[in-house]
C-alpha cells in the first residue's frame, strides 16, 4: 500500500445519475483502501471529490457550485472534480482554476493513483497543501471500447445495492450530449456483475438494481443480453429483490416478459423510457421508437403482471412541439395511465442538434404544459396506489422516519409503493434491512 494517502481526511458529493453515485462508491472504497478517512461533505478535508453531472446546464451549474463550495470549505484541499463535465469542458475548468485534479470518465478506477502522484509531486515542489498546477486525466471516450470495471465489496446503503452493468450510448438522441461525453456502449462480463452481487448480499444486502447508461443495451463478450443478466442475477441466494433501470420500449418482447415475470424476486416495477407520447416529436428527438411500441409495451406488462408499476420520463416544450403535438401527448399519457411520470421543461443544451432546431418554445407554454402534466401524474399515481390500499404489502425497511412525534419504519413495495407503519416501542433501528408487512 502506498502511504501517500494514509489518514488523508476525503469528502465526495454526487451529481447526477445512479451510474456516477456508484462510481463515487467506487472511488471511496479505493481511497479507503489506501488508508484515507472519508468524511461528510460538510467538513474539513484534505480531498474534496465532486463527481459532476452534464445531463442539463442546471447539471453543469450545480457541479460549478460544489466545486466552489469545497474550495470555500478549505482553501488548501485538493479539489478533484470527475466525470460527464469533466469529459465534456475539462480546460474549460482548468483554465478557471476550479480544480486540482481533473479525471474524466473511465479514468475514475485511478483515482488513488493520480492523488498519490499528485501529492507525490507537490511535496516534490515544496508545496505543503498538496496545490500544484491543475492535472487532467481523460482517457479517449471517442474510441475507448473497454468497460471500466470498478466495483464494490461494500455497498454504503444497508439494505438497497446499485451495481453498474453497462456505460455509454449510441443512441444519439438530438437533445443529448451522453454519446460525446460516455462513449460507446459497452457491458460488464456477467460473471463479474454475479460476483459483486454476491458479495452484496454476503453483506446483507437484500434489493439490488441493475443500473447503467443505457442498459437496454446490455450485452457482454459471451453475448450475454438483458435476460440473461437478470437470470443470472436472481439466482444468487440471499438476494430476494431485482429491479433495473430505465430501459427503452423496445427491450419489452413477449419473450422478455414472459421469462421475467416467472423469477419470483424480480419486480413488477418497470421504468420505461418515453420523453414525449407524441410520434412527431419523438421523431425530432431521435427517439428510436413509437407511441405504438410504447403502448404494446404496456400492455404485455401488464398482460403477464397484475398491475405491474410502469414510470417515465417526459420532456415538455421540445423545438417544435405545437399545442396540437402537446394535446396528442397529453391525450396519450391519459391513455397510458402511468404509475408516475417525471416531468422536465426543456433547455436548450450547447453541443446538441436541438439546440439548433427552429420553434423553440417559450418558457411561460414550457410551464403551463408542465404544470398540466404534473397535475395528470398527482392523479394517476393516486388512482393506482388506490388499487393496494386495503392491502398488505411486504417492504423493505429502509429507514425509520419520525413525524408528529410518531416512529415509523419506512420502505418500498416491490412494485415501488411507498409505505409506513408506526413503531410504538421505538426500536425500528433494529428493523431495517427486514421484509415486514404494511397497509
Amino acid at each position: 500500500m502506498d502511504n501517500t494517502l494514509a489518514q488523508l481526511r476525503v469528502a465526495a458529493t454526487t451529481l447526477g445519475c445512479k451510474v456516477n453515485q456508484y462510481e463515487t462508491d467506487c472511488m471511496l472504497e479505493l481511497l479507503k483502501e489506501q488508508g484515507a478517512v472519508v468524511v461528510p461533505f460538510s467538513e474539513q478535508a484534505d480531498v474534496y471529490i465532486v463527481n459532476t453531472c452534464a445531463v442539463t446546464n442546471i447539471a453543469e451549474r450545480k457541479s460549478r457550485q460544489m466545486l466552489h463550495r469545497a474550495r470555500k470549505l478549505s482553501p488548501g484541499a485538493c479539489i478533484v472534480a470527475c466525470g460527464c463535465y469533466v469529459q465534456e469542458e475539462s480546460e474549460k475548468l482548468k483554465e478557471e482554476l476550479q480544480a486540482d485534479l481533473l479525471i474524466g470518465n473511465n479514468r475514475k478506477g485511478d483515482v488513488a493513483k493520480l492523488l498519490a502522484d499528485y501529492f507525490n509531486r507537490a511535496e516534490a515542489g515544496g508545496e505543503k497543501t498538496g496545490r500544484i498546477e491543475p492535472v487532467v486525466a481523460l482517457a479517449d471516450i471517442g474510441t475507448g471500447s473497454a468497460f471500466e470495471n470498478m466495483s464494490l465489496s461494500k455497498p454504503l446503503e444497508h439494505v438497497r445495492a446499485y451495481i453498474k452493468v453497462q456505460d455509454g450510448c449510441n443512441a444519439f438522441c438530438s437533445y443529448c450530449l451522453i454519446p460525446y461525453v460516455r462513449g460507446r456502449e459497452r457491458s460488464r462480463e456477467l460473471g463479474d456483475v454475479v460476483r459483486e452481487v454476491e458479495g452484496f448480499a454476503g453483506e446483507g444486502i437484500k434489493e439490488v438494481i441493475l443500473t447503467g447508461i443505457n442498459v437496454s443495451a446490455y450485452k457482454d463478450s459471451s453475448e450475454n443480453g438483458l435476460l440473461e443478466l437478470i437470470k443470472a442475477v436472481c439466482e444468487v441466494d440471499g438476494i430476494e429483490r431485482v429491479r433495473m433501470s430505465s430501459v427503452n420500449p423496445t427491450v419489452v418482447t413477449e419473450k422478455f416478459v414472459k421469462h421475467v415475470s416467472s423469477l419470483k424476486n424480480f419486480c413488477p416495477h418497470f421504468h420505461l423510457s418515453l420523453q414525449s407520447a407524441c410520434d412527431s416529436t419523438l421523431k425530432r428527438m431521435n427517439r428510436h421508437y413509437t407511441v405504438e411500441d410504447y403502448k404494446r409495451a404496456c400492455g404485455l406488462l401488464r398482460k403477464y403482471y397484475d398491475d405491474p408499476a410502469v414510470t417515465t420520463d417526459i420532456i415538455v416544450g421540445f423545438p417544435g412541439e405545437t399545442d396540437d403535438d402537446f394535446e396528442e401527448c397529453y391525450k396519450n399519457l391519459e391513455e397510458l395511465s402511468l404509475y408516475e411520470m417525471h416531468v422536465f421543461r426543456y433547455s436548450p443544451r450547447k453541443g446538441t442538434n436541438a439546440a439548433l432546431l427552429k420553434g423553440q418554445v417559450p418558457d411561460a407554454v414550457k410551464d403551463e404544459r408542465s404544470a398540466r402534466l404534473l397535475e395528470l401524474t398527482r392523479k394517476q399515481k393516486a388512482d393506482y396506489e388506490a388499487l393496494f390500499a386495503e392491502k398488505a404489502l411486504e417492504i423493505l425497511v429502509e429507514e425509520c422516519v419520525e413525524e408528529d412525534g410518531v416512529c415509523y419504519m419506512q420502505g418500498h413495495t416491490a412494485n415501488y409503493i411507498l409505505r409506513r407503519i408506526p413503531d410504538t416501542r421505538k426500536n425500528c433501528e433494529k428493523y431495517i434491512g427486514d421484509f415486514v408487512m404494511a397497509f
